[in-house]
């Protein structure tokens, strides 16, 4: 599994991603206890360290909406993954129930405050790579495919995540394309963990590949990306 951010690193010499290969999986359509014990507890501890800040104040959330204004975003409707989790709980809304993966890599995403997501390694084509948007892209958003709207190109300039055939997440991080969601059926993933100039996506991939292991059974390994090494084979 070959992945780039080469494309990216000279406009953006801060970004470093974590790139982790999960396989073997065993994934629980529903929250194994202990796991949403886990996800209580960060929910509270987040809410105790972030309650009364202001969300532009939360460094992880300030360098990603800076990044986003570096491609030319600036609707505040379009905001980064992690700001939407960090939001929803410190409104006292609880992280959405989705599986037992879905649900960890949200947990991790939460407690490190950077953005994370993940795909089904059997249902997109390598080589990966975060780049700018190209012609003929093409991308089925996870809420428009649900509303029954049809899809919508990434715009010229916009940092998006693909493989070789299509988006597999718009506006860096802001949403992920339906085709590679992961489901139980999920027996292999790949996910990404991203920073921007705030926070430490090693010690976030340790915490997420001792989750995977303990409630998924899964087998993982690690590469780290940043300027220096911008490539790597998984």
């Amino acid at each position: 599994m070959h992945i780039s951010i080469a494309d990216v690193t000279s406009a953006f010499p801060d970004y470093r991603v974590a790139v982790v290969i999960a396989e073997g999986l065993s994934i629980a359509p529903e929250r194994p206890l202990a796991l949403d014990a886990l996800i209580a507890g960060r929910e509270q501890a987040a809410r105790a360290r972030w309650g009364g800040t202001e969300l532009g104040q939360i460094p992880g959330l300030a360098a990603w909406r800076a990044a986003y204004k570096g491609f030319g975003i600036k609707q505040t409707r379009y905001r980064s993954s992690v700001e939407r989790l960090v939001k929803n709980v410190l409104a006292r809304r609880a992280l959405a129930r989705v599986n037992a993966f879905v649900d960890l890599y949200n947990a991790v995403s939460l407690a490190y405050v950077l953005p994370l997501g993940a795909d089904d390694l059997d249902r997109i084509v390598p080589p990966l790579a975060f780049r700018f948007a190209r012609a003929g892209d093409s991308f089925l958003d996870m809420a428009d495919s649900e509303a029954g709207e049809p899809p919508e190109a990434p715009k010229a300039g916009e940092v998006v995540y693909a493989d070789a055939d299509h988006v597999l997440c718009r506006r860096w991080n802001w949403r992920q394309d339906v085709r590679s969601l992961i489901t139980p059926a999920t027996n292999r993933a790949v996910v990404t963990l991203q920073a921007n100039g705030a926070g430490d996506v090693a010690e976030a991939a340790t915490d997420l590949i001792d989750l995977i292991e303990t409630f998924c059974e899964g087998e993982c390994r690690l590469a780290v990306l940043d300027q220096a090494r911008p490539e790597a084979d998984l």
